[in-house]
């Protein structure tokens, strides 16, 4: 049986291990927890109204959405981890016919958007409660998935699969093999799949590469309330700020994009007041909220010079699998992205054929990845 080890549990790693075939492969995944962005995240899967011009992006974006659904129904996902619940765009009242007509044109190639709703400030106030009476568009596809239940789940999930884990940071090198090295193991494997996020470079330095990514610090609020939320929508709101109510209670705010934050995983008070005051404006009762028990979720994810995530067979390396750059839209492309790589395997791993599927994508590895001389 052949051996693949994933560095990285976060949501592309976790999500591989699970739809990795468990009969064909002994599977380990190596994991250093510290920092990662899944477990600090929850986020809108709701990418179609999105104005980025990178048509690899949206078209991995758009496909990522739709694997919801499958996702959901392979792995049992309850909805304290992902539900379907709609998603309120809050945009001033003249920008919403645009957006509108958009929406419409992006369904007719992804009709799980569902139905696209211009709302009244009435009515999106009815729809969640916690808003002021704004207006709104409101996508019925858009979901919501919190990132730390998601791998909680999977974890338990993939040990029940006989998926072992190690945790520590990694260390790669080649031998006649690749040996994954560990505080504790040296851990032989015939493929390796890097999805350490920012960490990758890390991975690959003393491998003689130079990988364009960098780390983004990023910061948000939950809150535990008593709301009965079971049947609110999302808001994406005007800014970059994000309110995403769960069944249980549990409250979102967020997130930060803190270029200069680096590895830093200290909450800051400026990054709380930042999503108090930005998110707060748009709510009907910003001070009830804001009296209930908070806690801040602190995370660093990869980014690239263009913003756009990347993954594919590292072409210089037989056995080497990558993937990083997911951004802020790691929660809708990582999960996708972990199935495509685990077709990879499972299918009988035709490189060029599968490196053309990944391209659509995303750009070639050699756009990120490149041999130092």
């Amino acid at each position: 049986m052949e051996k693949i080890v994933i560095i990285g549990g976060g949501i592309i790693g976790m999500t591989l291990a699970n739809y990795l075939d468990t009969t064909k492969y002994q599977v380990t995944v190596v994991d250093d927890p510290t920092g990662q962005a899944t477990k600090a995240s929850a986020g809108i899967i709701s990418p179609w109204l999105s104005k980025r011009r990178n048509k690899r992006w949206y078209q991995l974006a758009k496909d990522g959405a739709a694997f919801f659904e499958k996702l959901a129904q392979d792995f049992s996902l309850t909805t304290d981890i992902y539900q379907r619940s709609g998603t309120l765009i809050i945009r001033p009242e003249n920008q919403l016919a645009a957006l509108a007509e958009l929406a419409e044109e992006r369904r007719k190639e992804a009709p799980e958007i569902g139905q696209i709703t211009c709302l009244s400030p009435a009515e999106t106030q009815q729809a969640l409660p916690l808003l002021k009476p704004l207006p709104a568009l409101k996508i019925s596809g858009g979901g919501r998935l919190d990132g730390a239940a998601y791998l909680a789940f999977l974890e338990e999930r993939a040990r029940t699969n006989g998926v072992v884990f190690v945790q520590g940071k990694a260390r790669l090198y080649k031998e006649k093999n690749w040996v994954v090295s560990t505080t504790y193991a040296e851990i032989p494997a015939d493929h390796v799949c890097l999805t350490a996020g920012p960490g990758l470079g890390q991975l690959l330095e003393h491998l003689n590469y130079h990988v364009d990514v960098r780390p983004q610090k990023g910061q948000l609020l939950s809150f535990e309330t008593t709301a009965s939320a079971k049947d609110w929508p999302v808001a994406m709101l005007e800014g970059e700020g994000d309110l995403i109510p769960f069944a249980n209670g549990k409250i979102l705010l967020g997130a930060t994009h803190e270029n200069d934050g680096g590895w830093d995983l200290t909450p800051t008070e400026a990054a709380k007041q930042q999503l108090l005051t930005g998110i707060g404006s748009f709510l009907a009762a910003p001070e009830k909220l804001f009296a209930a028990p908070m806690t801040v979720r602190v995370g660093t994810r990869a980014y690239t010079s263009d913003f756009a995530p990347f993954f594919g067979l590292l072409p210089s390396e037989p056995g080497l699998v990558v993937a990083s750059g997911l951004g802020s839209s790691g929660l809708t492309t990582g999960p996708y992205i972990g199935y495509l790589l685990a077709e990879y395997f499972n299918q009988g791993q035709n490189p060029s054929e599968k490196q053309k599927l990944f391209e659509k994508y995303s750009k070639p590895i050699a756009a990120y990845i490149t041999q130092r001389h």
